[in-house]
C-alpha cells in the first residue's frame, strides 16, 4: 500500500488493486491509531485518530478531494497512485 502523502506525522496510504472496495477511501495513521476516511464524504468511517490529527487528516482530503478520486481510480486499475502535497 504506498504512501501518498505525509504530514506532521500522520501518514495517508491507499491500496492499489482492482479488487478495492467502494466506497473510494484513504487510509490515515497516526503512531498507533488508524483510520479509514470516504473520500467522497470526507469523513471517518472506521477506526479513529486522536482528535487533531483527525482535524487534520480531514482537513487535508477536503483540500486534495479531486486529487484522491483521481488516485482511486489509478488505484482501482492497478496502478500507482501519485504523491499528493502535503499540509504546512
Amino acid at each position: 500500500m504506498p504512501t501518498i502523502s505525509m504530514f506532521f506525522g500522520i501518514i495517508i496510504r491507499m491500496y492499489c488493486a482492482p479488487s478495492e472496495h467502494n466506497p473510494p477511501h484513504i487510509h490515515a495513521y497516526y503512531q498507533s491509531s488508524k483510520a479509514i476516511i470516504d473520500i467522497r464524504s470526507c469523513e471517518i468511517t472506521e477506526g479513529s485518530l486522536p482528535k487533531k490529527q483527525s482535524k487534520l487528516a480531514v482537513a487535508w482530503a477536503e483540500i486534495h478531494q479531486e486529487e484522491l478520486m483521481a488516485n482511486w481510480e489509478l488505484a482501482s486499475k492497478g496502478e500507482l497512485p501519485f504523491k499528493i502535497d502535503p499540509l504546512k
